[in-house]
């Protein structure tokens, strides 16, 4: 059994494809299958421990990509840059307030899509009408978030780093204010949210440590009694699970037992 990783475009995202007898070295394009249909990508990587991977759930490497294939790639490509400019000047003269990221065909140019950002739902059925009649193929005109929309286009986050949805997240799951919460972050949003504005993905990776080490802590400013007498919770440390109070004018550290963890 031969797993690959593929990405289908400069620094995108990986995604994992079987590749059955196909010996393929790293970075030799290949045909893949895929949900949309047949598509041009990269080989980055074999994958030698796949035992975590949903192996049956792969779709395939149909082959090492030719000449004639890379040819055809570089066309649609070009023939997408047109259709984003289209799309836009469609857009424009129905008057349909729409940001357009992206437009690629698949590789058998059996569908076209488009992504697009914007502040409401869009009504775009006369507009997919008007870009089949130009295209004759399947059109789809695909709505994002904010958070897709990051992921769409790439950056650096905060941490220096690429950004986790263009990278290594292959699920967007929801973040809470209750996880910077949980981690005793000052709420402002220049320090908690994201190159797309939302709350950052990272916030989610410790939220189940946080809230484990959080059992048993107080808040600050609680009353709380220690062995130098009570007085008020004034910082606390949630990893190391400790706290400082201030007990007759003189801070004093508690530091709780693992133990008490549950």
């Amino acid at each position: 059994m031969n797993v690959y990783e593929v990405v289908f475009k400069d620094k995108g995202k990986g995604y994992y494809f079987q590749g059955h007898d196909l010996k393929i070295p790293n970075r030799v394009t290949v045909i893949v299958e895929t949900e949309r249909g047949l598509q041009f990508g990269r080989v980055i990587s074999k994958i030698e421990d796949f035992h975590s991977i949903p192996v049956e759930n792969l779709k395939d490497i149909v082959r090492i990509a030719t000449k004639k294939d890379y040819e055809q790639y570089m066309k649609n490509c070009k023939d997408a840059e047109s259709a984003l400019k289209n799309a836009r000047e469609f857009a424009q003269e129905l008057g349909l307030e729409m940001r357009f990221i992206e437009a690629s065909f698949t590789f058998d140019r059996k569908q076209l899509l488009f992504h697009f950002y914007a502040d409401e739902r869009i009504d775009f059925r006369e507009l997919a009408r008007k870009l089949a009649s130009v295209y004759k193929t399947r059109i789809e005109l695909r709505q994002i978030g904010a958070r897709d929309k990051a992921e769409q286009i790439g950056g650096i986050g905060i941490c220096g780093r690429k950004l986790c949805c263009a990278s290594c997240l292959n699920h967007l799951e929801s973040v809470t204010m209750n996880m910077a919460k949980n981690q005793n972050l000052a709420l402002n949003p220049s320090k908690i949210n994201g190159a797309c504005g939302r709350l950052l993905c990272c916030l989610a990776y410790e939220d189940e440590e946080y809230v484990r080490c959080l059992y048993g802590m107080p808040s600050v400013g609680d009353k709380v009694k220690t062995p130098y007498g009570e007085g008020q919770v004034m910082s606390i440390d949630i990893l190391r699970r400790s706290y400082k109070v201030l007990v007759k004018d003189e801070l004093r550290e508690i530091v709780l037992e693992d133990e008490e963890v549950v």
